[in-house]
């Protein structure tokens, strides 16, 4: 077992009506004025937004509002929150929504207070800014796991370049988890996100190899099971509030660190797909599970053993030798995907999403091209995936 150092400082409310302490809760963490952040009409129409800003009025707090925050949340919003946010001399950012808004909301917390474009610290050109704006989340859909996590992912429109950035400093203060509020969810967004959170938790998984320890394996192998098993629940019941609430907790723990703390994990998959969501606005979670399949097939010889223990502790798959145990492992996974509705392939996106994917040599290239950057990165820790083994990912994923 490795060395590691381990911080997950968000305080977590969990349960029905949650989303009534949030004015307490944004006053603990020196909230004065807040700009709530939020996606489209279902925050207003559900009332969310307003119990939000009751909840705020109550505590004596002032606050702004700016909706708006869609799929693959966009840079135009994140730069228009941060006028906000020094017009109105905002001291803390309210996220109401999924990992989008969330996201979008660490983005306009760093940006509020920086010298620089906020984009520099997406693409890479300056270190995250540190000095930046509280945040808090009031999650609707349980999914990207950003209401723990030091992750934040925006596009920008100027050539649909879709990036991440990591700052523990805008790591949310306070998480506000109701699991009714994800009752009226779309079964294709509930399912997405159940894809993303057992991404999340196999992305950590496969590290390096060496960098293993039973216990984290223990838990993810766990927090797996149980995601799988609360989904069929939902297949059955949507409205089944415990499997709901298992699902949401899961989200939570699957991208605070907890079920990966050797490494930084592969990543590979969620690096491809987001050139993918990047270039054609397609749903993250669904995305991933139309790569995941040919990554794993592509990948698994370079670390069978790895492959052949997940097979083993997610769904006893044992008997046979590691190899075959490996492949139906991955088979598995991909069956279970197309359980819950999800594609396992890309070509399958079109269909589902009624999304137009245009596809070819020309826009393999410009994924693999966008994904590798330029050349000058490989992707992966089971295998270090240079631009052609991009490429033929990308292509065998079709």
């Amino acid at each position: 077992m490795t060395d590691f150092i381990y911080s997950a400082p968000t305080k977590v409310v969990f349960g029905r009506g949650a989303e009534e302490h949030v004015g307490e809760l944004a006053r603990e963490n020196g909230g004065t004025n807040v700009l709530v952040h939020f996606g489209g009409k279902s925050a207003l129409a559900s009332g969310l937004v307003g119990r939000i800003c009751r909840s705020l009025e109550n505590a004596g707090i002032k606050f702004e509002t700016l909706g708006g925050v869609v799929p693959n949340p966009r840079l135009s919003k994140v730069e228009e929150g941060i006028a906000i946010c020094r017009e109105k001399e905002i001291d803390m950012v309210i996220a109401a929504g999924g990992g989008s808004v969330i996201d979008s909301a660490k983005a306009i917390a760093m940006g509020t207070r920086a010298d620089r474009p906020v984009w520099d610290f997406y693409s890479g050109k300056a270190e995250p800014n540190r000095d930046c704006l509280p945040v808090g989340a009031v999650l609707t859909l349980a999914a990207a796991g950003s209401e723990m996590s030091s992750s934040s992912v925006i596009t920008n429109e100027d050539g649909d370049i879709k990036r991440g950035c990591n700052n523990e400093s805008y790591r949310p203060k306070f998480a506000v988890l109701n699991p009714e509020l994800t009752m009226t969810l779309p079964s294709w967004q509930t399912f997405s996100g159940i894809a993303d959170i057992i991404m999340h938790t196999m992305e950590r998984f496969f590290t390096k190899s060496g960098d293993h320890s039973m216990l984290t394996d223990s838990i993810a192998f766990s927090l797996i099971r149980t995601v799988i098993a609360s989904a069929r629940i939902l297949l059955k019941n949507p409205s089944d509030y415990d499997a709901r609430a298992e699902i949401m907790w899961a989200g939570s723990l699957s991208h605070n660190d907890l079920t990966g703390m050797r490494s930084n994990g592969d990543w590979a998959t969620h690096q491809l797909e987001h050139e993918l969501s990047g270039m054609f606005d397609v749903t993250h979670g669904a995305g991933l599970t139309a790569i995941w399949p040919a990554w794993a097939r592509y990948v698994f010889t370079s670390d069978i053993s790895r492959f052949a223990e997940l097979a083993g502790g997610v769904f006893g798959i044992s008997g046979a030798g590691d190899r075959e145990n490996a492949v139906s492992g991955i088979e598995a996974m991909e069956s279970f995907f197309a359980e819950i509705g999800m594609p396992t392939r890309i070509r399958d996106l079109s269909r589902q999403e009624g999304v137009s994917l245009k596809w070819g040599d020309y826009v393999v290239a410009e994924l693999a091209r966008k994904a590798s950057f330029d050349g000058k990165r490989t992707l992966g820790a089971v295998r270090k995936l240079e631009r052609a083994d991009m490429e033929n990912i990308y292509r065998k994923a079709w």
